[in-house]
């Protein structure tokens, strides 16, 4: 997908939106996405020139004054002043890779012909997402039901020559982007107000992100917990086939075989063992990490769905004549798998604080903090507080917002699904995780130390040798926020499904 990405009306895949994102692709519009958007947008003006009949929206005001008319002079006015009026975020900004994939999102969504918006308004979107010009969005303001109201006014108002954007580290108005670039401010036609704020585009692009992130995390976890179980001198069998043939469990099956596959060639495997048990945080990995990994593949195909999904109001239907007012925009199936998927990252980075903590406990012939002379030096007793800290954290940020609701509108929106709220605390977790699995990394391979000349087994010796490259073993206190930092990034980048393919 690098160079120029075609928008289709075929179904894209998670994996294909990482592709997308990464390669810098430039976006344009397959001939049938432009047939599909004329021929909805000629439907819609031949429909309001042919008579004065109330459609939602379009002649009428929004949300609880959808009962009252607006003159056919006064429609660019009406959506013109629809995202002027609804622009009400505040909070702090939305990432910019955020900004980016809702810019992408409402396209896509738009693209499938059911929104009756002019060509020239979806070119607009793409020259932004083409020419890296991400409109300040901010994290607050959406009940996450008429669709992301709020977020999506802040991501159109450029389109105006309003709001603001970032463009190559500059925080610039709206008018002043389109300046820079000759281009005219978009006149909104019938509906388009409507089209461009009525969408789930900010509850999927963060989801969408928290779920690539969450496969990478997947991974990791795995390869994590095997270092530590080898450093811990602990035991292969929890992970035979013969113990999961019995539960099986797909995301548990997974992750025994990824576990058992990381330790075949271990020297530390084949001595012998003291202990008949391991702590459940080693023992129970297929089943916690399992579970989780369950969690993601659920969250992935909702996710999946609502990419390739249409979810403004009302809809234009033009081979049926019809233009229906539903709830599309509704965010529920997102914000109950954002709740799911927040808690699944957490119970990742739950269980690993925790062995992380056994690791440092002084047992198995590991001196105490990993660290030699422990008293005069404190080793690895703090970043074992910070990993804790962090844990607490996460269990607070998975209070589900889902089962939240407030009344709105006067009435009119009168349950709403809060998944924005949920998307913005699961984009958090997913940061979270990240950083307790790169405090249990750095303390699984400080331990492997204490085990030398015995080499685990070759594929872990890969990660070893590669993480050793990034950061130094510790020998004598020294600041280890730098240390912590790179670790982070070790976790985000390392290929860590090459090894279990």
């Amino acid at each position: 997908m690098a160079g120029q990405h075609l928008i289709t009306l075929d179904p894209l895949t998670l994996q294909e939106i990482r592709q997308l994102l990464r390669n810098k692709a430039t976006l344009a519009l397959s001939p049938a996405v432009e047939q599909a958007l004329a021929r909805s947008h000629a439907y819609l003006h031949q429909h309001l020139a042919a008579g004065p009949a109330p459609v939602y929206g379009i002649n009428t005001g929004f949300g609880a004054l959808c009962n009252t008319p607006v003159s056919a002079e006064h429609l660019e006015t009406l959506q013109r002043n629809l995202v002027m009026s609804h622009a009400c975020g505040t909070g702090d900004e939305v990432p910019a890779e955020v900004v980016k994939l809702m810019l992408f999102l409402k396209v896509q969504s738009l693209a499938y012909g059911y929104s009756g918006v002019q060509p020239a308004t979806v070119h607009r979107l793409l020259a932004f997402f083409n020419r890296y010009v991400y409109p300040i969005v901010y994290q607050q303001g959406s009940l996450g039901a008429s669709g992301d109201l709020a977020p999506l006014a802040h991501l159109c108002l450029p389109l105006l020559g309003m709001g603001e954007v970032r463009f190559q580290e500059f925080k610039l108005k709206g008018h002043e982007i389109l300046d820079i670039f000759s281009w005219e401010p978009i006149r909104l036609q019938a509906k388009e107000g409507l089209a461009l704020l009525n969408g789930t585009q900010l509850m999927t692009a963060y989801g969408a992100l928290v779920c690539l992130r969450a496969r990478q995390i997947s991974a990791a976890a795995d390869v994590v917990a095997a270092l530590s179980l080898e450093a811990f001198d602990g035991l292969s069998t929890p992970f035979l086939p013969q113990i999961h043939r019995v539960r099986p469990h797909e995301g548990q099956v997974k992750t025994a075989a990824r576990v058992l596959g990381l330790l075949s060639g271990s020297e530390l495997q084949t001595r012998p063992k003291a202990q008949v048990q391991d702590p459940y945080s080693f023992r129970c990995v297929p089943q916690v990490h399992g579970a989780s990994l369950d969690a993601l593949a659920y969250a992935e195909k909702v996710f999946t769905t609502e990419i390739n999904s249409v979810t403004d109001n009302p809809n234009i239907f033009p081979e049926e004549g019809l233009i229906l007012s539903g709830g599309n925009f509704h965010g529920q199936p997102l914000a109950l798998a954002l709740d799911f998927l927040s808690i699944a990252l957490a119970e990742w980075g739950s269980i690993s604080e925790r062995r992380t903590f056994q690791l440092l406990s002084g047992q198995r012939g590991l001196p105490q903090f990993l660290i030699q002379e422990p008293g005069l030096n404190s080793g690895f007793m703090i970043p074992q507080y910070t990993a804790a800290s962090i844990v607490s954290q996460n269990k607070q940020l998975c209070t589900p917002a889902s089962v939240d609701s407030i009344v709105s509108s006067n009435g009119q929106e009168d349950h709403v699904s809060m998944g924005a709220n949920g998307a913005v605390k699961a984009y958090q977790v997913v940061q979270n995780v990240e950083r307790i699995l790169a405090i249990e990394l750095m303390a699984a391979v400080q331990a492997l130390e204490f085990r030398r000349p015995l080499q685990t087994s070759p594929a872990l010796e890969k990660v070893v040798a590669a993480y050793r490259k990034v950061v130094a073993p510790l020998e004598q206190d020294r600041v280890l926020q730098p240390d912590i930092e790179k670790s982070i990034r070790f976790i985000q980048d390392f290929p860590f499904e090459d090894l279990m393919a």
